[in-house]
Parts: C-alpha cells; sequence; structure tokens
C-alpha cells in the first residue's frame, strides 16, 4: 500500500467515526487533527486513534489497552494485528466500557 492510499483510508476510517459519533447520547468532546482522533467521555476517560505512517497501522488506545490495526484490502478494513479482529468489534467494546453507551459504527 502506498503512503498516499493509507493516509486515505486513515481520514476515511476517521471521518466515518467522527460523523457517527453525532449520534452518541453521552456527553463527548471529540477532535481529529494530523491523523489523529482523540474522544474524550463523559466520565474523563479517551479513547485515541493514531496514524502510524512508518508501520501503515491505524492504533487505538482505550483504558484496557493499545490495539494496532493493518488495512485489510479484501475486506476493506482494519484487522488487529494480533488476532485479525476487526476494528469495528474493537472499538464498539471499548466505546461501550468507557462511553457507557452501546453505538453502531460502520467502519
Amino acid at each position: 500500500m502506498t503512503e498516499s492510499d493509507f493516509y486515505q483510508h486513515v481520514d476515511e476510517t476517521l471521518q466515518k467515526i467522527e460523523e457517527q459519533l453525532d449520534e452518541a447520547e453521552t456527553d463527548l468532546d471529540y477532535l481529529i487533527s494530523g491523523g489523529v482522533l482523540t474522544i474524550k467521555c463523559e466520565n474523563g476517560s479517551q479513547i485515541i486513534f493514531t496514524r502510524q505512517t512508518p508501520v501503515r497501522q491505524l492504533w487505538l488506545a482505550t483504558k484496557e489497552g493499545g490495539y494496532h490495526f493493518d488495512y485489510d484490502a479484501s475486506s476493506k478494513t482494519w484487522l488487529r494485528d494480533s488476532d485479525q479482529a476487526t476494528i469495528k468489534t474493537v472499538f464498539e467494546a471499548a466505546f461501550t466500557t468507557q462511553a457507557g453507551e452501546q453505538l453502531s459504527f460502520d467502519i
């Protein structure tokens, strides 16, 4: 994957997440800047996505831990490098835990 393709996949993913955060009922603050999406939950915890260009990964930091995702072109989604779990599954679980609300994300 070229660097340009990588940036495009990350940017599209973060924009989709940002758009869907507007549907949350809990009080959230979020900001995308320079390939980083920071979500501040009502309870003070944070969920942070960061673009890692040198390794072509999207990283997710939650209070449960940090996760690394590689883009899979065949499934058009991000898969966790350790067990191939989708970014959707991992993020939705973290969001439910930290924001206290279940929300389905189309990512």
